[in-house]
C-alpha cells in the first residue's frame, strides 16, 4: 500500500504493498485514484461486492482519517496522497466512533452520521475497495450517550444504536446509509441503562433490564424488533463488536458470543459466490452450520475478578483486546478469541489505558500506557514502546473519551488533542513513529475510514 510522505515532522518510511486478489483481472497500477479516476475495476453499479451507485472500485484500501474538533468542525485527511478537505460541520460531539466507513458523532442528544466515502468489502478470500464522495448523511435522534455497533459490511446489514438516557434501541439500515439516507428498521424502548443494540442476522441483540430482579440480559429480536425468546445473562453489557466469528458483547464476568448462519459473515452474496470462495480463508466466514442466534457465555479464567472496561480490534478480525488486571494482580492486556472462545493474558510493564488487537498471525496488540506511550505486545510479552506522545491534558480522566487508538493491517494511529497531532505508528518495526500528521481540522476526535 502506498502511504506517501507528507511535509510534516517525520517522513514516512517505505511500506509494503497490499496485494489485491480481484474477482477478475487485476487492476492497473496501485495509485490512489480520485472518485473520477479511470483506474477502476468493474462499474460501481454492478450488483454485489459492496458497490453502490456513485462509487468507484479502486486497487487498494483508501485509508483516510476523519478529524472532528470540539465544536463539530470536520475534516478528512487522505493517508495515501496527503490531500485534505473540509466536511460539513456536525453538532458538537462528546464522543466519536467509526465502523471503518461511517463516523458517528455523538452529541448526547443524537448521533450525526458522516459517510467517510471509503470502504472495503470483505469477500472471504480477498477484498474489494471503494471510494465515493464523503457526506454528512443525517442525524439519529436520541437521549444520552450512544453505544454504536456496526455490521460486517457497510453496504448491507444494519447498524445498532443504543441511547442510555432514553433506553431506545435503534437498528439502522446500512443499504439506506450507503445511498445517503438514515432509515430506521425499528426503534424499541427499554428501561434507561448503559446498554447495547447490535446487528445479528436479520434482527439484533438488545440489552434488557428485568423489572423485578434488576438483572441485565441480552435478548435476540427479529427484523421487526420482536423478541425471539433467545437470551443470555450479561451484567453491564458493553463494547459490542462484530467479528468474523460472530458478535461479541463484553460483560462483567466474561463475554457473550452470538453466532448464527450469517452472524459476522463477510459477504451478503456468499451463496452466489460459493463456488469461487470455496477455498476462502477460515477466518473469512462464520461457521455456516451453526444454529441461528446461538448465545455462548465465555467466562474469564478463574481467579480473575473483573473483565476489561472495553474490547477493541482491527475491523472484522476475530481477536479483540482490552486493558485489565491479570490473575497475579498485575497490569496488562486480555485478548479474547471469538472463534476459539478463549481468553489470553499478556502482562505489561506499565499501567495501560487502551489496547487494540491487530488480529494478525503474530498476535500483535497495540496499547497506550498512562504516560502516553504506545506499547506493542505479542504472545504474552512486550516488544517495544515509544517515547511519551501525549500531554497530561490528553490523559486527564475527563479527556480520555476523546483519545482514539486505531489499527489497520500495517499501522496504528493515535491522536493528541492538545498537540493537534495524529501519530502514525509502525507497530511491527519496534513501535517506530513513522509520521506525525497535523490535520487542518484539529484532531480532538479521530476515526480511520477505508477499512
Amino acid at each position: 500500500m502506498n502511504r506517501l510522505s507528507l511535509p510534516l515532522a517525520l517522513a514516512c518510511g517505505a511500506t509494503l504493498s497490499l496485494a489485491l486478489v480481484a474477482c477478475s483481472a487485476a487492476p492497473g497500477p496501485a495509485a490512489a485514484p480520485s472518485p473520477g479516476s479511470a483506474d477502476t475495476t468493474p462499474p460501481a453499479d454492478a450488483p454485489g461486492h459492496g458497490a453502490v451507485a456513485g462509487a468507484v472500485e479502486v486497487a487498494e484500501a483508501q485509508l483516510q482519517l476523519v478529524t472532528v474538533s470540539p465544536d463539530g468542525e470536520t475534516g478528512l485527511l487522505d493517508l495515501l496522497d496527503g490531500g485534505e478537505r473540509t466536511l460539513d460541520r456536525v453538532p458538537a460531539p462528546a464522543r466519536v466512533t467509526s465502523d471503518g466507513r461511517y463516523v458517528f458523532a455523538d452529541s448526547g442528544s443524537g448521533v450525526a452520521v458522516i459517510d467517510g466515502g471509503a470502504w472495503s468489502w470483505d469477500h472471504g478470500d480477498h477484498f474489494h475497495f471503494y471510494r465515493a464522495e464523503p457526506a454528512h448523511t443525517g442525524i439519529v435522534p436520541g437521549d444520552g450517550p450512544a453505544a454504536i455497533t456496526g455490521d460486517a459490511l457497510p453496504t448491507t446489514g444494519a447498524t445498532g444504536v443504543f441511547f442510555a438516557g432514553s433506553g431506545e434501541a435503534v437498528l439502522l439500515d446500512n443499504a439506506a446509509l450507503s445511498t445517503g439516507s438514515v432509515v430506521e428498521r425499528f426503534r424499541l424502548t427499554e428501561a434507561p441503562h448503559a446498554g447495547i443494540a447490535a446487528p445479528l442476522g436479520d434482527g439484533a441483540l438488545v440489552s434488557h433490564v428485568d423489572e423485578r430482579s434488576g438483572a441485565t440480559e441480552l435478548r435476540v429480536v427479529d427484523a421487526s424488533g420482536k423478541p425471539t425468546g433467545e437470551m443470555a445473562a450479561c451484567e453491564s453489557p458493553r463494547s459490542a463488536t462484530t467479528t468474523r466469528a460472530g458478535l461479541v458483547v463484553l460483560c462483567d464476568a466474561g463475554a457473550v458470543v452470538a453466532a448464527g448462519a450469517d452472524a459476522g459473515a463477510p459477504a451478503a452474496d456468499a451463496n452466489a459466490d460459493a463456488a469461487t470462495d470455496a477455498n476462502a480463508d477460515a477466518d473469512a466466514t462464520t461457521d455456516a452450520n451453526a444454529e441461528p442466534s446461538t448465545l455462548t457465555f465465555v467466562p474469564l479464567p478463574g481467579g480473575v475478578s473483573a473483565s476489561p472496561e472495553a474490547l477493541a480490534g482491527r475491523k472484522g478480525r476475530p481477536t479483540l483486546a482490552g486493558v485489565g488486571t491479570g490473575p497475579d494482580g498485575q497490569p496488562g492486556v486480555w485478548q479474547f478469541d471469538a472463534r476459539a472462545h478463549a481468553w489470553e493474558w499478556s502482562r505489561s510493564a506499565a499501567e495501560l489505558v487502551r489496547a487494540v488487537a491487530v488480529g494478525d498471525d503474530a498476535g500483535h496488540v497495540v496499547a497506550l500506557d498512562e504516560q502516553g506511550r504506545a506499547r506493542v505486545l505479542r504472545a504474552g510479552e512486550e516488544l517495544a514502546h515509544t517515547a511519551p506522545l501525549l500531554d497530561a491534558a490528553d490523559l486527564a480522566p475527563k479527556a480520555l473519551d476523546a483519545l482514539t487508538l486505531t489499527v489497520d493491517s500495517q499501522r496504528a494511529y493515535l491522536n493528541s488533542p492538545s498537540r493537534g497531532i495524529v501519530y502514525e505508528i509502525d507497530y511491527v518495526d519496534s513501535a517506530r513513529v513513522a509520521r506525525e500528521l497535523t490535520p487542518s481540522v484539529r484532531p480532538h476526535f479521530l476515526a480511520e475510514v477505508g477499512l
